[in-house]
């Protein structure tokens, strides 16, 4: 076993201690005071292993892509690798959703009574409820939004407004929605590798993304359409600064403003367009240009809204005193603001711990080369 391979096997069994740490301490702080709100912490989950309609086809799907998705992936033209990774993880999702069966799993699932298709009837008159979306966020506000919609921008329910608008509506076909819009999100990361580092890369990272553990939770949830509009944006700023190109800037831009306006907690995504501006400071660089269409299409959502009406600040200010009035109060914030961390291991899948383990590894040698470089200059010119 190689030393990478052993760090990596560290870096792994320092998540599963993570986790199992924030599911011993979120028991004993459940038991002892049933302030977690949760009944499997870390997660908002119940521990009921059983099988479905679903059941067989995530296992065939799981060992054909285990056993032929690497050799595909570095065989497949890379125009063809893209959909086919992307059928993968939708085959991946649909399957586990389907475990609890169509109902259940996919289309009731968005119809619950936090969800957004409970608004979809608030929306006939579009503006109208945009201007007054902040006057129902409050827990005490007459005709409170459902939690979902409270708790997010107006752009998350205005969409499956649109789909109902267009003959789309129903639950089942939001389900559809999320999970095929989500899946693609797995063929942005490719992109994105592909774009700021090697081809050879992101081909190995393929079978690890159509098997992702996030499955369990994008199917079926709104929070896999937020994913995919965000790793777009993502997608698109590295190939603009990569090939230098004014129109994936501007496409970049409108899809950075749109997650916005998706979800509040996505604004952090703008660290992870901070990183793709660093990595292809060169084309930044070579072409400083490329920020206006960037900032153009990053205004054009946020102005939309705002004409229309929607103080994204303000209500995201309400949206806090409405989490306070809720468990939110209540919930100990000096567990989950680790918790989240074992969440996130548990989300994501040992295979990404261990690539951040590599990035880290990467990034902390390439600073000590660039150190040691600026140590021997000066020697040298002596």
């Amino acid at each position: 076993m190689s030393r990478s391979t052993r760090r990596d096997l560290y870096a792994v069994g320092a998540a599963v201690l993570l986790v199992t740490a924030a599911a011993l301490a979120g028991h004993h702080i459940q038991r002892a005071s049933r302030t977690l709100f949760v009944h499997w912490p870390p997660l908002l989950a119940s521990w009921h292993p059983h099988l479905g309609p679903g059941t067989p086809a995530a296992v065939l799907v799981a060992l054909a892509t285990v056993a032929y998705g690497p050799a595909l992936a570095a065989r497949l033209p890379w125009r063809a690798l893209l959909p086919v990774t992307w059928g993968a993880a939708l085959a991946w999702t649909f399957s586990l959703a389907l475990i609890d069966g169509w109902h259940r799993g996919i289309a009731g699932r968005l119809t619950t009574r936090h969800e957004y298709l409970r608004a979809v009837d608030r929306f006939h008159d579009i503006p109208a409820a945009l201007r007054g979306f902040t006057r129902h966020i409050l827990l005490d506000a007459p005709d409170n939004w459902p939690a979902h919609v409270a708790g997010h921008p107006p752009g998350a329910t205005l969409t499956f407004v649109l789909l109902d608008r267009i003959g789309l509506g129903g639950g089942a076909w939001a389900g559809l929605w999320c999970i095929t819009v989500g899946a693609t999100a797995c063929a942005a990361v490719l992109v994105t590798v592909r774009a700021l580092t090697d081809e050879n890369l992101a081909r190995r990272a393929a079978p690890f993304l159509a098997l992702a553990p996030a499955a369990v939770w994008m199917g079926t949830s709104a929070d896999a359409y937020f994913a995919a509009v965000a790793a777009w944006a993502v997608a698109l700023l590295a190939l603009a600064v990569t090939r230098r190109s004014p129109w994936w800037a501007g496409a970049s831009g409108l899809l950075f403003g749109l997650t916005c306006f998706l979800s509040y907690g996505l604004t952090l995504v703008a660290l992870i367009a901070a990183a793709v501006l660093l990595l292809g400071r060169h084309g930044i660089r070579g072409r400083p240009a490329l920020l206006l269409p960037l900032l153009a299409g990053l205004a054009v959502v946020p102005a939309a809204f705002t004409l229309a009406g929607f103080n994204w600040w303000e209500a995201y200010q309400l949206l806090v005193t409405r989490y306070h009035q809720g468990a939110g109060g209540i919930r100990p914030y000096g567990y989950w603001v680790w918790a989240n961390l074992a969440c996130t291991a548990l989300v994501v899948g040992p295979a990404t711990v261990a690539g951040l383990r590599r990035t880290g590894s990467l990034l902390v040698r390439g600073s000590d080369r660039a150190h040691s470089g600026m140590d021997r200059r000066p020697a040298a010119a002596s």
